[in-house]
């Protein structure tokens, strides 16, 4: 057969170079890849051609006779890419995590150093970088986004925990430990509709309204998050996000699942799974959660897909959201608490403990047998101390010391003051309110009793509530009246030490009425009596200062517990049964510290929000088990972040897609599982595998036929599937692709009945290769040779169109922006036909064979030729106008 022949061009004058190489269309960006740049290489593509001119190298201009040396070589571009690259880096660490934002040009990694990085598209900027510490971790597992783009959440195996970062700052906004290390986790977003929900959506929350706005945490303290410290942040809102209901999924080892509502409250903990989860999802539409787990046994590993039905969810889900935005309320103001009574603590200062400190050693070193209690008295008495009095009072506190020690106590007891009113008593009735409303809910038993919200426990949580703002209250007190008594003692004191020196008193520092020689009296009488007992627990005999006891973290009883005799109510109570016993009242704790009550008020309000966790966690019945393969590959040399297998969910048609690979021929071929969210409905063509047949060079239109072993791949959008091969006969350097898989061409309507799979489900899938339905693919574009890159790993982006290709040595990233049009044109006519016309020249892509494809390259060759030896010398030099010629010649 002969091979069709392509019109030459005609030998024509050289025209003039072009002011730009070529232009997208409709003014978009220039997109000419040479080909020893940006990975372009030869590639297949919508709208692409190879340039071959003359007989010599490809894309070498020969000089007519009389030339005096040989023409530059030229790099004419190999192809016009499918897809361009916009950004390429070389990272100093290996990266074990990508993920693109869901609504911006971001991209988030993690690195081997336990770094999580966050990196913009263009030019792969990095934005900020959030390092490892001991707080939060070192080992960073996998990460996951909000679905509006605003949180990152990322897992520690080290420290167990899961943080909440900015999208903004690198600062955690969040955090909370789990049981288990977390392997893999999922971010979802409902998008169920109901006439209860939308009412729901769009009604304010009372609580802003009936409750005031939690003051900012002071900045000043090393422990605050910005979440709670921000003046111009609706802290709390800005956590908990949009109204509308998202779930973030946690899966880890020894079927470690669990979900959280916005990302911080646990709802469910599921059970009944075994291994180890490598990729779970949860339906949109809350229908059914899909996972894939892995069991070790014999050396490999079995991975098998689970299909959970969450149908209480999905049937709950108005009361599922209300209650889930009440648990995360309550968890933010449970952590505003935690960081008031942790600023509470910075504020409170160690010089507080040298006044018990010099006491007990001027205990230790005293000869004379009168107590402390009496030195200081007769000082009060007779304004004179004994010798070894003088001597503590001058050598070791001195006059400097002590106005420092007392400048301190009142800076300190001020601040101290100032948090549990404003900060601690504010969080503390916030917390009142929302339980409360929480157990209003749970008395609708109709409505929330399946969920397992139960009214007893939420009124157990409501009474531990009580008993820490009475503890509150207490400190308040205690603080008070340290500060009035510290204020007399210290300024008479002050006035005794310079008396001792000799030094001049300010008049208004002499006046002392009796009600401050009666304060003064009290606490001697009271804080300074020697306490043998308190010597052999604390290793001191004094406990002068009273306010720190309160803020220590120990389950011991208070070294100074406040004096309740002569207290009429406390007497009364004490003697009432009924009351004693009644639940109008809170308990109280007067022997333990605001630590202590705290505490116990967190566990048992995890308790009480634990049940729910557990009934809905117990719901997921398995309803599907699937063994997909066995696999033998060790740890080494694939990386288990990486790896195979990819969950999806389709919200517009509600199925689960599965991408994984089968060992097949030494080939690992990508099969597509996918299932409806729906337990009870079925899906066609429900598993399927896929074998890269053709790819047609349009540059050259020659077909490059190989055998292609898939890598990754991992879903762009609904309908698109990126993917990774491995042309196991092409050459290092030339052997990866990246392409484009429409589901559109997997799953033809036409032929479905075609390829349905055979085989039984209850059987291993890579047992039975041969009744899985396999569709070969050939692609004439929507793919690009990777040159330059050993391209192992892939994270596509489909909202922002754009793909992330990660090499095997896990440090080399190439973006590229998968949205390129098909039909290209001149930036600026070359002649004045072009001119008339300014029409986009349209490439034609077809498949021949190899005798047609080299018929075609000798025909352009010598058509190319023969026009440039017709050409004027200068001409002949011209960059531009030899680049516009040999694509004049080849009909582009």
């Amino acid at each position: 057969m002969r091979p069709r022949e392509r019109p030459r061009a005609p030998a024509r004058a050289p025209p003039p170079a072009p002011s730009g190489p070529l232009a997208r269309k409709s003014g978009r960006r220039k997109c000419l890849q040479r080909g020893a740049t940006g990975g372009g290489g030869r590639c297949g593509g919508s709208g692409a051609r190879r340039v071959e001119v003359g007989r010599g190298h490809p894309g070498r201009v020969n000089r007519g006779e009389g030339s005096r040396r040989a023409a530059p070589m030229l790099r004419f571009p190999t192809c016009f890419p499918s897809f361009r690259v916009v950004g390429e880096k070389q990272l100093p660490q290996e990266i074990i995590f990508l993920v693109w934002s869901p609504k911006r040009d971001l991209i988030a990694l993690a690195n081997t150093a336990g770094e999580v990085l966050l990196h913009r598209l263009a030019s792969f900027h990095r934005v900020w970088s959030f390092p490892p510490n001991e707080n939060t971790g070192k080992e960073v597992t996998c990460l996951a986004w909000r679905p509006d783009g605003k949180l990152l959440a990322f897992a520690l195996a080290d420290t167990k925990k899961i943080v909440l970062c900015d999208v903004e700052k690198p600062e955690s906004l969040h955090s909370f430990s789990v049981e288990a290390p977390v392997s893999c986790m999922h971010w979802m977003e409902v998008t169920a509709e109901s006439s209860v929900l939308t009412s729901f959506y769009n009604a304010e929350d009372e609580s802003n309204l009936l409750l005031p706005k939690l003051p900012t945490l002071p900045k000043n303290y090393s422990n605050t998050s910005k979440i709670f410290s921000e003046e111009n942040s609706d802290e709390i809102i800005k956590l908990l996000g949009d109204v509308r209901l998202n779930i973030l999924v946690l899966g880890g080892s020894s079927g470690f699942i669990e979900l959280y509502a916005y990302g911080m409250f646990k709802i469910a903990r599921v059970t009944g799974i075994v291994g180890t989860c490598l990729a779970l999802c949860l339906s949109s539409d809350l229908k059914s959660l899909s996972v894939v787990t892995e069991v070790s046994a014999g050396g490999a590993s079995e991975v098998s897909y689970f299909q959970l039905e969450t149908n209480l969810l999905y049937s709950f889900l108005p009361e599922v959201t209300r209650m889930a935005r009440k648990f995360t309320h309550i968890s933010a103001l449970l952590q505003y608490i935690n960081l008031s009574l942790t600023c509470m603590c910075e504020a409170w200062e160690e010089i507080l403990m040298q006044m018990d400190s010099r006491l007990t050693k001027f205990v230790q070193e005293k000869s004379t047998t009168t107590s402390v209690q009496d030195e200081f008295m007769h000082l009060l008495l007779w304004g004179k101390a004994s010798a070894e009095l003088q001597t503590l009072l001058m050598n070791q506190l001195t006059v400097k010391g002590l106005k420092k020690l007392g400048q301190s106590i009142e800076s300190s007891y001020s601040s101290i003051q100032k948090l549990v009113i404003s900060h601690l008593q504010s969080g503390s009735e916030s917390l009142l309110y929302h339980l409360s409303e929480l157990k209003g809910m749970a008395s609708w038993k109709q409505k929330y009793e399946p969920l397992g919200l139960d009214a007893t426990g939420i009124e157990d949580a409501i009474t531990a509530v009580g008993s820490f703002i009475l503890k509150a209250n207490e400190l308040l007190q205690v603080i008070d009246s340290s500060m009035k008594n510290f204020k007399a003692f210290f300024r008479w004191l002050y006035v005794a030490m310079l008396r001792m020196t000799e030094d001049h008193v300010l008049p208004e520092l002499n006046k002392m009425t009796q009600k401050d020689i009666t304060f003064v009296a009290e606490f001697l009488t009271e804080h300074f009596n020697e306490a043998p007992d308190l010597y052999n627990r604390k290793g001191k005999y004094f406990n002068v200062e009273k306010v720190g006891q309160y803020l220590k973290d120990e389950d011991d009883d208070l070294v100074s517990p406040p004096n309740t005799e002569g207290n009429q109510w406390y007497d009364f109570l004490q003697n009432s049964n009924h009351l004693k016993e009644s639940p109008l009242l809170f308990p109280y704790y007067p022997r333990k510290s605001l630590h202590f009550v705290k505490r116990r008020m967190e566990n048992i309000i995890d308790l009480c929000l634990q049940k729910p966790a557990d009934v809905i966690g117990k719901s997921m019945n398995q309803a599907i088990c699937i063994p997909l393969y066995r696999d033998a590959r060790s740890q080494e040399c694939t990386r288990r972040l990486f790896k195979f297998p990819f969950l999806w969910n389709n919200k517009t048609s509600n199925l689960h897609y599965l991408l994984f690979t089968i060992l097949e021929d030494s080939l690992y071929k990508m099969c597509i599982l996918r299932r409806h969210t729906d337990i009870s409905q079925s899906v066609s063509n429900g598993l399927i595998a896929i074998k890269f047949g053709s790819f047609t060079y349009a540059t050259t239109e020659k077909v490059r036929r190989s055998a292609y072993s898939c890598l990754d791949a991992q879903f762009y959008d609904d309908e698109t599937v990126t993917v990774v091969l491995k042309d196991t006969m092409g050459r290092e350097g030339r052997d990866r692709l990246l392409v484009q898989l429409p589901l559109s061409s997997v799953y033809n309507s036409e032929d479905a009945s075609e390829y349905q799979f055979s085989g039984a489900y209850s059987t291993r899938l890579d047992e039975q290769c041969s009744a899985i339905p396999t569709r070969t693919m050939h692609f004439e574009k929507h793919w690009r040779l990777l040159e330059s890159m050993k391209a192992q790993y892939v994270a596509g982006n489909g909202f922002r169109k754009v793909s992330c290709v990660l090499s095997s040595n896990l440090r080399h990233v190439r973006v590229f922006e998968m949205d390129i049009d098909d039909e290209w044109e001149l930036d600026e006519s070359s002649d004045e036909e072009e001119e008339a016309s300014n029409k986009p020249v349209k490439i034609k892509e077809e498949v021949l064979s190899e005798p047609e494809a080299e018929s075609q390259q000798a025909s352009a060759a010598a058509s190319a030729a023969q026009a440039v030896k017709s050409r004027s010398p200068r001409s002949r030099v011209d960059m531009e106008g030899a680049k516009t010629i040999a694509m004049r010649c080849y009909g582009i």
